[in-house]
């Protein structure tokens, strides 16, 4: 039996530190699932088939890992790829709280499903999509904070 791990997200866009959390998933995990989320909610700058996209290259030749997208529950997401756990990073304490919340909803959702939470690595503590939207979109570099292909892709959206 394979131990697989949902990473989930709106992905929008990934950035290097959720590729770190993916890689380092990998150490504990026989599978990642990078679970990319439609969520309704949120108003996002890439479309879900390009969100897909940028993921899937930016995780082009990483052993044991998908892209797929999601919507509705993710505790039911996971049973149905047959995921143990669910893998959330952390950059700061004022992450906890939500992630905490989130976590004890989906265990009374699916005791069976866990959730592991991972600090990024120090380079990418601070890294989020939404502050690489903002670099890029006042004409800021973001590189190395995120793949090239990603960098590109925005660019082409905040093209003066």
């Amino acid at each position: 039996m394979k131990n697989i791990a949902i990473c989930p997200g709106t992905f929008d866009p990934i950035t290097n530190g959720h590729i770190d959390i993916v890689i380092r998933s990998l150490r504990i995990f026989d599978e990642v699932i990078v679970a990319v989320a439609t969520n309704p909610k949120k108003r996002p700058l890439f479309d879900i088939e390009k969100r897909l996209y940028l993921a899937r290259e930016s995780l082009k030749g990483i052993e044991r890992v998908r892209v797929e997208a999601f919507d509705g529950l993710l505790v039911e997401y996971a049973k149905k790829v047959g995921g143990v756990a669910i893998v959330r990073g952390l950059r700061a304490v004022s992450d906890f709280e939500y992630e905490m919340q989130m976590a004890l909803m989906n265990r009374r959702l699916d005791s069976e499903i866990e959730t592991v939470f991972m600090m990024p690595s120090e380079e990418y503590s601070f890294l989020s999509s939404t502050m690489i939207k903002e670099v890029v979109a006042f004409g800021g570099s973001v590189k190395g904070l995120v793949p090239e292909v990603v960098e590109e892709a925005l660019r082409e959206v905040f093209r003066r």
